[in-house]
C-alpha cells in the first residue's frame, strides 16, 4: 500500500516546520494505516504518541477525512500559547472577561463544532486547564470565560504528545481521568527508522515537491544515497528526511543525488555492523583450551586461519562440540545476546533488528538471562502485542 499523506496546502508551507508528508509503503505502516482507519470511522476520542517529526497532525486530519463529519477540521498546538492565553483561546471569551477583551470571542472548541479539535502537544496543558478540558469531554459543552451559559458541544477530539504520559501522571503533571478520557484510543505512531520501507518513497516524494520549486525535474538518487538514506537513523524523523533531501537538491550535479550529497549531521542512534560486533566479541570469546572427554583428552588448540568472520565462528563452534562441553549452547547464546544488548547501548529495537528477531523474542533473551527485570507493565506488553503498540480500549 503506497499510500500518501500531506496537507492540503502542501505547496504553500514549504517553511513550516510540521512533517509534511506520511508514506505507508512499509508492511507495517499499512498495517498501522487500516487501524486508524477503523479508528475514525468511529467516534472515540483518540490519542496520538510519536516523536516529534512524526506526522501527527497528518494521522489526526486523516482520522476527520474518514469520519463522515461535516464540520471543520482545528488544529491547535498547545505548547504556542501562554498559559493566560490558551484559556481563551480554547474556550472562547466575553466581552470584559479579561484587560483587553473589547469584544466576544469563540473559542476553537466552538470553532471545531460539527467537526474534529485537533491538540498538539497535550502534555502542556498546566493541570488547571486539564481541569477543564476534562470537563468539556464529560459534559460535551462548553462556557466562556467571563459567562455562565453553557454552549453545548459536538466535535470530535484527537489529542497529541510526544512525552510519556504515563511519567507525567507518576510526576503528577498530568491528571489521570484526563489521560483514560483522551485514550480511549491510542495510536503509537512509530520513529521513520521503525518504517524503512516507507523511507525511500518519501525521499523520491519531496524530490519531486522541492524539484518542481527549484525547476528541476528527473533527479534521481544513486544506489549508494540510497543505502545510506535507509542506514541512516533518522533521529529528526520525517521532517529531517525533508530537509536532507532539499539541501541534497541544492547542491547536487548532473540531477544525481550522490551520497556526499546528504546532510546526515544530526545524531544518529547508534547502528550495529558486523565488523563491529566481531570487534566487540573479542572480549567474550574464550582462549582455546585442553578439556577432557570422558577418560580421553583432546587437544582443542587448533590454529583458526584468518578468514571470514563467519569461518571464524564455525571453527570456534566446531572447537567447542568437540570438547564435550556441556553448556554449550547456553554459552554461546549468553555471549551473543550480552555482546550485541551491550554494542547497542542496551536500545532493544536496535539490538532485536541486528540479530533479525522480534523484540519480543529478545525479550525473552533478555529476562533469561538477567539483563532486565522479569516485572512487564501489562499495559505495555498489550500495546506491542499490536501493530507498533495500537490499542482500542
Amino acid at each position: 500500500m503506497n499510500k500518501l499523506l500531506t496537507f492540503p496546502d502542501n505547496q504553500n508551507m514549504i517553511l513550516s516546520i510540521r512533517a509534511k508528508a506520511m508514506m505507508f509503503n512499509d508492511p507495517r505502516s499499512a498495517a498501522l494505516l487500516q487501524q486508524v482507519e477503523r479508528i475514525a470511522r468511529s467516534e472515540a476520542t483518540a490519542l496520538i504518541i510519536g516523536e516529534t517529526g512524526t506526522g501527527k497532525e497528518l494521522v489526526a486530519r486523516h482520522i476527520h477525512n474518514h469520519s463522515g463529519r461535516k464540520g471543520p477540521f482545528i488544529a491547535v498546538n498547545c505548547g504556542a500559547f501562554s498559559e493566560t492565553l490558551i484559556d481563551a483561546e480554547l474556550f472562547g471569551h466575553e466581552s470584559g472577561a479579561f484587560t483587553g477583551a473589547t469584544q466576544s470571542r469563540s473559542g476553537w472548541f466552538e470553532a471545531a463544532n460539527g467537526g474534529t479539535l485537533f491538540l498538539d502537544e497535550i502534555g502542556d496543558l498546566s493541570l488547571a486547564l486539564q481541569v477543564k478540558l476534562l470537563r468539556v469531554l464529560q459534559e460535551r459543552q462548553v462556557v466562556r470565560l467571563g459567562s455562565r451559559k453553557p454552549i453545548p458541544l459536538d466535535v470530535r477530539l484527537v489529542a497529541a504528545t510526544n512525552v510519556d504520559l504515563h511519567k507525567a501522571i507518576e510526576a503528577e503533571h498530568f491528571r489521570s481521568d484526563l489521560y483514560y478520557r483522551l485514550s480511549v484510543a491510542t495510536i503509537n505512531l512509530p520513529p521513520l527508522f521503525e518504517r524503512t520501507g516507507d523511507i525511500l518513497p518519501l525521499a523520491h516524494h519531496f524530490i519531486a515537491l522541492y524539484g518542481e520549486k527549484m525547476k528541476l525535474d528527473n533527479v534521481r538518487l544513486s544506489p549508494e544515497a540510497e543505502t545510506a538514506l535507509l542506514q541512516y537513523e533518522w533521529p529528526g524523523n520525517i521532517r529531517e528526511l525533508e530537509n536532507v533531501i532539499h539541501f541534497s537538491l541544492i547542491v547536487c550535479r548532473d540531477k544525481l543525488i550522490r551520497a556526499e550529497d546528504l546532510k546526515l549531521a544530526g545524531v544518529a542512534r547508534r547502528r550495529c555492523t558486523t565488523d563491529a560486533i566481531a570487534a566487540a566479541t573479542q572480549n567474550f570469546l574464550p582462549a582455546p583450551q585442553n578439556h577432557a572427554l570422558g577418560n580421553a583428552s583432546v587437544a582443542t588448540n587448533v590454529a583458526i586461519p584468518e578468514t571470514s568472520l563467519k569461518d571464524r565462528l564455525q571453527a570456534l563452534v566446531v572447537e567447542s562440540i568437540e570438547t564435550g562441553d556441556a553448556g554449550i549452547f547456553e554459552f554461546f547464546e549468553q555471549t551473543l545476546i550480552h555482546t550485541a544488548f551491550k554494542f547497542c547501548a542496551q536500545n532493544q529495537v536496535q539490538t532485536a533488528k541486528l540479530l533479525g528477531i522480534s523484540r519480543n523474542i529478545l525479550r525473552t533473551h533478555l529476562k533469561h538471562h538477567g539483563l532486565i527485570g522479569f516485572e512487564i507493565d501489562p499495559r505495555l506488553h498489550t500495546e506491542e502485542s499490536m501493530p507498533f503498540g495500537l490499542t482500542v480500549q
